[in-house]
């Protein structure tokens, strides 16, 4: 049997690996020239199913619009004529209310737990080294900042995820390359959650796909998927037909454009997100481990000899094109808790577009087409959920029972 994966992030190859694994005959169609290029490429690194949670939250709309008059603000808003985006945006604000945030993060986390227990054992199957870390902080700049923090803490205190709330002195002691004059807090800390890099493990795993028979197409667009009725004979790609017996959609923010000629709609809109590399200045002391500036929803990630710092949401524009407004937040976030650290004035930025879901979590499984297949919709979470996602998605092709309870993750949410 032969399945087509479509897309060569993070969560294409690694649903190629487990395909492979299944011992499918296994095709990779990527539009770039490698893998890992896209949204996977500069993302924050972060591997964290206790903080992994939707976008959509109580409090949010507020936090939204209070950002919009800053000028070094975690979410940018540019409104356009889009329909598309106003959609988007009015079922993200029902997803608000604490009730489906609930619903919605208890879903989100149900596959990045079990992804990370899946990444475990590949990284140690394999062999994978990719400049992994432990532990990850949540850093508190206010009172106000811990107060909206309660309604993770008690989702975090029933699921039984292991945290501990750190008072100032306590952070300073863990972290001590952090500025003593940013205003701090206190700190929540994940023990059990890390960070890596993404595109490393990504080339890895494809190392060990090709190794094992998959072969991977790249500068190779795909225009259509084909169909015999209700059933998918493969695709167009690159002016050709090839066949196959199944087709996994996992094109990031390319799904929607693949999937609507099928009469498959899904409410998937493209957020921006930045990034910011960083080479640590000579005998400086870096992050620790990966931290999360909660006021400004920006990671500070450790890798090696360098940082990396991730954040920023713009909705509204989908050019991916550099804006110093974002940049100036990512820089500042950094300066101000690691201010002789790095050397920012040689910085590698980079600007990719998350595929983001209203209510957060992804869509993973079958479609009303026989052979047609979704791994799509993870956000800026795609790193913490790929294995597991992966994993369902070669059980589920291969008729086996995925490990994890389905519900709520796969098409019919939507119907």
């Amino acid at each position: 049997m032969h399945v087509i994966v479509v897309g060569a992030g993070i969560i294409g190859v690694c649903s190629a690996y487990y395909l492979r694994q299944r011992g499918f005959e296994v095709t990779v169609i990527e539009r770039r020239s490698g893998v890992a290029q896209e949204a996977s490429f500069g993302n924050a690194g972060i591997i964290a199913p206790g903080y992994v949670t939707p976008w959509a939250s109580p409090g949010m709309p507020r936090k939204v619009l209070s950002y919009m008059f800053s000028s070094e603000s975690p979410v940018l808003f540019r409104p356009n004529a889009n329909p598309a985006m106003w959609r988007w945006l009015a079922r993200w604000l029902r997803e608000c209310r604490l009730q489906r945030y609930r619903v919605n993060k208890s879903r989100m986390q149900r596959v990045a737990f079990y992804s990370r227990a899946q990444l475990h054992e590949l990284r140690n199957r394999l062999g994978i080294q990719y400049e992994q870390a432990q532990g990850y902080l949540q850093l508190l700049r206010s009172a106000r900042d811990v107060e909206l923090l309660a309604p993770a803490r008690a989702m975090l205190d029933e699921s039984g995820v292991a945290y501990r709330m750190l008072e100032a002195a306590e952070v300073h002691e863990m972290e001590p390359g952090l500025s003593t004059t940013t205003p701090l807090a206190g700190g929540l800390l994940l023990p059990d959650d890390e960070s890596g890099n993404c595109t490393i493990f990504a080339q890895a795993v494809r190392r060990a796909a090709e190794d094992d028979g998959v072969r991977f197409r790249f500068n190779v667009d795909v225009q259509r998927i084909l169909r015999d009725g209700d059933r998918i004979t493969g695709v167009l790609a690159g002016a050709r037909t090839i066949p196959a017996d199944a087709v996994l959609i996992a094109a990031a923010t390319g799904s929607p454009a693949l999937l609507a000629p099928l009469g498959i709609r899904i409410p998937m809109y493209p957020i921006k997100g930045y990034s910011a590399t960083v080479a640590l200045s000579d005998g400086a002391i870096g992050p620790q481990r990966a931290l999360m500036d909660e006021a400004y929803k920006t990671a500070i990630t450790p890798f090696a000899n360098r940082i990396r710092i991730a954040g920023t949401a713009e909705i509204g524009d989908r050019g991916l094109v550099l804006r110093e407004a974002a940049l100036r937040t990512l820089i500042k976030v950094a300066t101000d808790w690691f201010p002789g650290a790095g050397r920012f004035s040689g910085a590698k930025f980079w600007v990719g577009a998350r595929p983001m879901l209203p209510d957060g979590a992804p869509l993973l499984g079958p479609s009303p087409l026989k052979g047609l297949f979704l791994n799509v919709g993870h956000g800026s979470t795609g790193w913490a959920m790929a294995c597991g996602s992966a994993r369902v998605l070669a059980d589920v092709i291969s008729g086996t029972t995925p490990e994890i309870d389905l519900d709520g993750l796969t098409l019919d949410r939507y119907r």
